[in-house]
């Protein structure tokens, strides 16, 4: 059963922050696929903060004000402590079996001794199976013994794949029809329990795959001291590289600035997995109070799924006390695919000593007790499941003057990919003898300086983005920078080459898929050339080496993140060799010369030839709009071919290959006179050839204005602009006349074929508007509805790099 999951923090209409929302969830800590931490709310203290695929992974924050606690970050989850210990917390046995018992199986006095033992969890196709199942029904019976009922309230801790039907001393207890996404807590009837003797019994059916079972009895926990009061957000602020918020809390004001320095003019910081989590605290009414801070961060971040045990320690290097926590397996690159999290090397927490902060490891009730009731935490090393990293700072007196301080967040995940066979590092620790420890040291020397290129750094996008396209669009680059560059992971290849390789989120999970490579163009293009051909010179190695032996360009390279050669079920020849063709010579147009399209000029010649023959008029294939199936004689696929052998015919040129330049620019213009007859739909051009009652957006077009190729005259965009802007939607122009549903990267492709500001606005404006409104409070899907403003499930993309196209036309004029 695929299970991609859609579940979004908060559902809020657009009404509710017309004057506040700004995107639709907020990057926190972003680095690359394993390491990306969103707010799914427009208030910072209303959610669960989430890895990108919806699991979550908590970071919390409290501030004491003259011993009144305000919780800022984080919406404060339920905390539980063991009647019975689920598997994530203590190994259990039970009697369980695959085939239908008699009546009363439900029942403490039902004979089970013919039924099998086993420990839980009970399962297969997922997690840490301790007990195999593959049948298509099991029942569970498990006894435990009561002393007393709790005062407390107590629910079942179920975690379950598929239907479940639950019983608590014979009598229904809880059913359901579908799985849990980890444990869910449900309310139980304590008049079901007794002191003495229990019994928990349950039935689970499969229905497509994916079977799991993990069950037990927990009690509301009690949280001592004061109540805990809520922040009040009274501003957000998104930038590029900062997510800052600012806070009421009681007599002081707190700002918190998320600060994830992803500049692209220099690697070295780019690569390191290191972000920032900044405070200034300041009186608000003129007096003074006393002030401490409360850091708490989930070892879920570690993890792939909530039940595998990890350890914590706590120790101190370089003039920094640290917090380190991670998996006790370690299963270093044993899982890929799509909805997955890492689950080996480490998550640290990092401050510098002269702050004089207080770290520990703990349970989650012990965290948030420990801050509340003012004890001193007392734990330096603990195993478990779902620990938390606590670090407490000791503000002191806050007056007139800000009081700043910093605390830093990071990853160590040992090796990031495995590249042909080989276990390639990440570009931090390239040669294996560089440190975490050491990363952070750096990063705390660095800090003053790294806040400044940011803030510079911010300023001069936005204003380079309102520049080209007006203040929607800027917002818009605005949203998307961080998304963009941290689907990917950066290192180097065993041949000393740049590898900048994007994970297809929530579309199936490929590694370096040729196609979402192709829309993020821009943005590298824009600041960094060099990233751009770390995403290329994988598929151009695929190719020369002899392992991929067609003669067009390959969709992917592996499942992430494992890259050892294609895994996706079908190719994309046209789709993907002009890809790579445009993408060739859009480098050598932003770096003013053709010298990586000579190193791979052989490959590119025979990618060249096939689009010769095959792209003019496609044959029945899949293009990178996949979901909206197979098409043949697509018109927009063959403007791709036709560009790209423009594109090609430039590279020729400025290599000094004259003869072969100037053969296929004529075949590139005459393809293009042919197009323009035979897609001819009046007063626009068709989806296909042979329909024209048809239409599509033709953003492939885009690189024949941008890179200035000349094959298509300018009467072709402003035919297509002016028919786009008769079949908007509220939120949207649609991908094609077969459905409603639009992709917003080629849609901002599209609106840069205008050539008045007006136009483009018109088309652009709805995208923001979509970005506002969606009730998906999930990092930005570029594919949804231009009706109903929902996802259709791609989610954190690196495709939204194509917002930067209009940037980049501008950088190229």
């Amino acid at each position: 059963m695929k299970r991609l999951f859609l579940g979004a923090a908060l559902l809020l209409t657009a009404s509710t922050y017309a004057q506040q929302r700004q995107a639709p969830a907020y990057p926190l800590i972003t680095h690359h696929p394993y390491f990306s931490i969103w707010s799914g709310s427009d208030t910072l203290n209303a959610a669960t903060t989430t890895h990108w695929t919806g699991a979550k992974q908590s970071l919390n924050g409290m501030v004491s004000v003259d011993g009144k606690i305000y919780n800022f970050m984080g919406k404060a989850e339920k905390i539980y402590t063991p009647i019975l210990p689920a598997g994530d917390q203590a190994e259990y046995s039970v009697q369980y079996t695959e085939t239908k018992p008699s009546n009363g199986w439900e029942g403490l006095g039902f004979n089970d001794n013919a039924w099998k033992s086993g420990p839980a969890p009970f399962g297969s196709e997922k997690g840490q199976v301790r007990t195999e199942w593959k049948s298509n029904d099991i029942w569970v019976r498990r006894t435990f013994d009561l002393n007393k009922i709790t005062e407390k309230p107590v629910f079942l801790k179920l975690n379950h794949d598929d239907n479940i039907e639950v019983y608590i001393n014979g009598k229904p207890a809880y059913t359901k029809t579908g799985w849990t996404e980890g444990f869910a807590y449900i309310p139980v009837n304590k008049k079901l329990l007794k002191t003495g003797r229990n019994i928990i019994a349950v039935h689970v059916a499969n229905t497509a795959g994916g079977r799991w079972l993990d069950l037990g009895l927990v009690e509301e926990a009690v949280i001592k001291g004061p109540a805990v009061l809520e922040a009040k957000q009274k501003s957000i602020d998104l930038n590029a590289t900062q997510t800052i918020y600012g806070f009421t809390c009681g007599g002081v004001d707190l700002n918190v600035t998320f600060t994830s320095p992803l500049l692209m003019d220099d690697l070295d910081l780019m690569a390191r997995p290191v972000s920032y989590i900044s405070t200034k605290v300041s009186s608000n009414d003129g007096k003074q109070h006393q002030v401490k801070l409360y850091f708490g961060a989930s070892s879920s971040i570690a993890v792939h799924a909530a039940f595998q045990p990890v350890k914590g320690v706590e120790y101190s290097r370089n003039g920094l006390n640290i917090l380190k926590a991670g998996t006790i397996e370690q299963p270093l690159l044993k899982r890929s695919g799509d909805d997955v999290r890492i689950d080996w090397g480490s998550l640290y927490v990092a401050v510098p000593q002269q702050t004089n902060a207080v770290q520990s490891i703990s349970t989650e009730a012990d965290a948030l007790n420990n801050f509340i009731s003012g004890t001193d935490p007392a734990a330096t090393e603990m195993t478990g499941a779902k620990l938390r990293l606590n670090t407490i700072i000791p503000v002191g007196t806050v007056g007139g003057t800000a009081v700043d301080n910093y605390i830093m967040i990071g990853y160590d995940e040992i090796f990031a990919v495995q590249y042909f066979q080989n276990n390639l590092r990440p570009w931090w620790n390239i040669n294996g003898i560089e440190t975490i420890e050491n990363q952070f040291a750096l990063a705390s020397q660095q800090y003053s300086s790294i806040m400044k290129k940011c803030v510079d750094f911010d300023k001069k996008l936005y204003d380079d983005a309102l520049k080209s396209g007006g203040e929607q669009y800027a917002k818009l680059c605005e949203i998307v920078y961080r998304q963009a560059i941290s689907a990917h992971t950066l290192t180097k290849s065993p041949e000393g080459e740049i590898l900048f390789l994007s994970k297809e989120n929530f579309s199936n999970g490929s590694i370096n898929t040729v196609d979402i490579t192709y829309p993020s163009a821009p943005l590298f293009l824009i600041y960094n050339p060099d990233l751009l051909k770390g995403m290329m010179n994988g598929i151009f190695y695929y190719s020369e080496s002899g392992r991929w032996k067609k003669p067009y360009a390959a969709h992917d390279l592996g499942t992430y993140p494992l890259a050892n050669g294609q895994t996706y079920g079908e190719d994309m020849p046209v789709e993907e060799s002009g890809n790579m063709l445009i993408l060739a010579a859009a480098i050598a147009k932003a770096e003013g010369n053709a010298d990586y399209a000579r190193k791979h000029w052989e490959t590119l010649s025979v990618w060249a030839d096939y689009l010769s023959k095959e792209g003019f008029d496609p044959a029945n294939q899949l293009s990178t709009d996949d979901f909206a199936g197979h098409l043949a004689r697509n018109a927009n696929l063959s403007v791709k071919a036709i560009t790209a052998l423009g594109g090609y015919a430039m590279l020729a040129d400025m290599l000094g290959n004259k003869d072969v330049a100037k053969k296929y620019q004529a075949l590139a213009k005459d393809m293009a006179i042919r197009w323009m007859n035979i897609a001819d739909a009046g007063d626009h051009y068709a989806l296909t050839f042979n329909q024209k009652n048809s239409w599509s957006q033709k953003y492939n077009l885009v690189w024949d204005k941008v890179l200035n190729l000349n094959l298509f005259p300018e009467e072709v965009y402003k035919k297509e602009v002016n028919f786009y802007l008769t079949k908007q939607n509220v939120y949207g122009l649609p991908l094609d006349s077969r459905e409603t549903y639009t992709k917003s990267d080629w849609v901002l492709w599209s609106a840069t074929l205008a050539d008045n500001s007006k136009d483009f606005n018109a088309l652009v404006s709805p995208m923001y508007k979509y970005a506002l409104e969606t009730p998906d409070r999930v990092p930005l899907s570029d594919w949804h509805g231009t009706i109903n403003s929902r996802r259709m499930n791609f989610t954190a993309r690196s495709v939204v790099g194509a917002y930067f196209i209009k940037m980049l036309e501008h950088k190229l004029k």
